[in-house]
């Protein structure tokens, strides 16, 4: 913003004393303050206070808003405004979770607004601030265009991790013969950690990232350069049942090869309900995840044979020993299907410190992102 006016009211209190043929003197006389401070007025070396603004409006029949008017143009004009640094810091938080990118150590903290401005443009690939985000990937439930850069920076700094990790070539059979040994892994917590290494032989990289507030992002597939796939993971819920539905839902898009052509497809709420908005590849990659490890004809008949809706924790248990899988699986579907979320709620027990363990991870204090 420029201001028209850069000159000290003096100026125009000086042409008024002049149109009345008024002297330094004179004036300072009508308005009762000593020749000094009338003189510093005229040369700008006194701002003009809002007694002062009063008393020459009186003598001058001006009103004191002018001279008030006049003295905050002047004072701003004077203000040096650095590269609009506010203005463009500003817009930076309004587009970008600045605050959030900084704490996980996306971006650094610099006192440059053009240091901080090539930093975010470099992360989300723009050239300029005010370029749309660009989203090379397709949702679950939304078209890519509703895709809040919060969500975006997650699946960014997911695709840089998966990047970093060596697997050989991807074998679409070897990961459908997998299955049955992920099945296996599901008897207990403390087998997630091998889930890293068994995708990797895959040729499927696997990675941790941190969900950032209010993102809901539960996981993403990714296709590199080569064909190469990955599944990102947010372990946000961090519950077995949620970790195991969730890689299986990921699994599903990468042998089905789901969001190839966009390079990136990811899911956000995931749950083993349908809804209308779900797009095809969701339903696919929902029913897969949904039927494993036992399809819904099993649920349903386990269901059936002990109604009338009461589920001992015994049978529980029994169910999923029959099973080979974890009790948290069992009481998870339990859970959604009744709507009674305390329900056997300890046997939900947490699996995200045993996969970070052997899992390339960013977040929870650490980020292994580079800058």
């Amino acid at each position: 913003m420029k201001f028209a006016e850069t000159f000290p009211p003096g100026e125009f209190l000086k042409e008024e004393l002049e149109a009345r043929n008024w002297n330094q003197t004179e004036f300072s006389e009508i308005i009762g303050r000593p020749v000094k401070m009338v003189n510093e007025l005229l040369l700008g070396k006194r701002a003009i206070t809002p007694e002062t603004a009063v008393q020459l409006g009186d003598a001058l029949g001006t009103g004191p808003e002018l001279w008030m008017n006049l003295e905050s143009q002047y004072q701003l004009s004077k203000v040096v405004r650095q590269n609009n640094a506010v203005a463009r810091k500003a817009k930076l938080y309004q587009k970008f979770p600045v605050r959030e990118m900084m704490k996980r150590g996306w971006v650094g903290a610099a006192d440059s607004i053009d240091v901080l401005e090539q930093q975010f443009l470099r992360y989300f690939g723009l050239k300029s601030i005010d370029e749309p985000l660009y989203v090379p990937a397709h949702a679950a439930k939304r078209s890519s265009e509703d895709v809040s850069a919060l969500q975006l920076a997650w699946l960014i700094a997911a695709r840089r991790l998966a990047l970093t990790a060596m697997v050989p070539r991807y074998q679409p059979e070897a990961l459908r013969a997998a299955l049955p040994q992920i099945h296996a892994l599901m008897s207990a917590p403390e087998e997630t950690r091998h889930v890293v290494k068994m995708l990797n032989g895959c040729g499927v990289r696997f990675v941790i990232v941190e969900a950032l507030p209010s993102s809901k992002i539960d996981g993403a597939c990714f296709w590199l350069d080569g064909g190469q796939p990955a599944i990102a993971m947010s372990t946000r819920l961090d519950r077995i049942d949620n970790f195991w539905f969730v890689l299986r839902h990921e699994i599903e898009h990468v042998l089905c090869e789901h969001g190839k052509q966009e390079l990136m497809i990811f899911d956000e709420d995931l749950s083993d309900e349908l809804s209308e908005d779900q797009i095809e590849e969701e339903r696919i990659a929902n029913d897969a995840a949904s039927s494993f490890p036992f399809n819904r004809a099993e649920f349903d008949g386990y269901i059936a044979r002990v109604q009338p809706y009461y589920f001992s924790e015994q049978k529980v248990l029994n169910f999923a020993a029959r099973l080979g899988v974890h009790p948290g699986i069992v009481v998870g579907k339990l859970q959604r299907r009744f709507g009674e979320y305390k329900y056997l709620r300890p046997h939900l027990v947490k699996t995200r410190h045993i996969v970070i363990q052997s899992a390339p991870h960013d977040g929870w204090g650490a980020s292994t992102i580079e800058v």
